[in-house]
This record gives structure tokens, sequence and C-alpha cells, in this order.
């Protein structure tokens, strides 16, 4: 089964490698927020430097977001989805797959990149470590729950907006704990209590929503 999981993850990153667009996209988005941002709210370094977490945390969960309804959808219209359901492994596993090599093609490219992106607004340098730890964490949730949308929209064209108004509510507990971890550093709390809650959220979505995508892609296969 390790074999098949390394060969699932290998396709769907050489596909994402020929197709291209979706990360270029993504980082095209969080590269403008980062840019703009700033443009928008004037010379207050002291508001971009308490604003920044929260901004880079949205920058990131919105640029998944976008990549979200590929994840299944050509592999629906083309039948591989068919022949994974009907191979020995388990299409649970085979879903986990899936969103496990959307991480590493997108979600973790993205979570290591945007911190530095921060200096565009001020950051403070000392956040950088514990930002790089919650992007990171986070971001493996991010692509376990936008599974799920990408899974309830891939038998339907043009479903980037239906796929938003799912996985948003989704997000919201990822990125209040990732902002609360990053902004707990500025202060004397300790940002390890959010810390393991945003763990805690990521073992969930990792056993929930490999499930929950099977289950919505089964009754697409039937």
């Amino acid at each position: 089964m390790r074999q098949a999981m390394l060969a699932l993850i290998k396709r769907d990153a050489r596909l994402a490698r020929k197709q291209g667009g979706g990360f270029g996209a993504a980082l095209g988005f969080i590269l403008a927020v980062m840019v703009l941002v700033p443009l928008a709210l004037g010379p207050d370094q002291a508001l971009l430097q308490r604003i920044a977490p929260g901004m880079m945390w949205l920058a990131l969960l919105l640029a998944v977001l976008l990549t979200a309804d590929r994840m299944f959808q050509q592999d629906f219209e083309d039948g591989s989805l068919d022949v994974m359901a009907m191979s020995r492994m388990p299409f649970e596993i085979v879903t986990f797959t899936k969103a496990l090599a959307h991480w590493l093609t997108v979600s973790l490219p993205l979570a290591l990149i945007t911190p530095p992106l921060g200096l565009l607004l001020n950051i403070d340098t000392s956040q950088l470590p514990i930002l790089w730890a919650t992007m990171i964490l986070g971001s493996l949730a991010l692509s376990m729950l936008a599974s799920i949308g990408g899974a309830v929209t891939a038998g339907l064209r043009r479903g980037g907006l239906l796929v938003s108004l799912l996985v948003l509510p989704l997000y919201v507990p990822v990125l209040i704990f990732g902002v609360a971890a990053a902004t707990a550093s500025l202060g004397p709390s300790s940002s390890t209590p959010a810390l393991i809650v945003l763990s805690a959220i990521t073992l969930m979505s990792v056993v929930v929503a490999p499930w929950a995508s099977a289950t919505a892609l089964k009754a697409y296969l039937r």
C-alpha cells in the first residue's frame, strides 16, 4: 500500500507541475495581498505590524482555497477515480493520499514562502519561527479540509463558489488558533495552548476529511 500511495503522490505532483496555474495563481494572490495591504492602510508601521499575522494567515487560507476545486475534478472527468475506486487500496486512503499530495505541492510551499513575505507588512522577525510552525502545521489541515469541498464539487462545473461556501466555515477554527498562536508571541502569554488546539484540529482533519471526501466521491461514482 505504501508503494501505491507514493506512486499516487508522484503522479499528482507530476500533473500539478505539467498543468501549472494552481500554485502560481495561489502565490500571485498572496503577493498581491502583501503588496496591496500596506498601500491601502498607509504608512502606519505599528498598525501593519499588529495585523500582519492575521493578514498572512488569511492570505494563506484563501490561496489554498483557490486550488481546492481542482483536487478531484480532473480525475473524475477522465475516469481515473473509477479506476482508483476499483483498486485494492481503500478509497479513504486514496482521498487521503490525494489531499496529502495537494499539501506537498501547494499548501506546504505556500506555508514556507508566506512568513518571509510578512516583512512587507513590517512583521517582527522574532515572530517568523512561530509563524512557520503554525502555518506548516495548519496548512495540512487546510488541504485536508479543502479535499472535502473538492470532493463534493468534483462532478460540478465551475464549483469554485460552492467550494468556498462549504469549506470556509471549516477553516474558521484553523484561522482563529493559527493567528492566536502567532500573536501570542508578541505579548507575555504563551503560544503553546493555541498550538496544542491547532495540532488537535489538524489531527482531527486528517482522520475525518478522507472519510468525508470518499463518501462524497462514492455518491458521484454510483
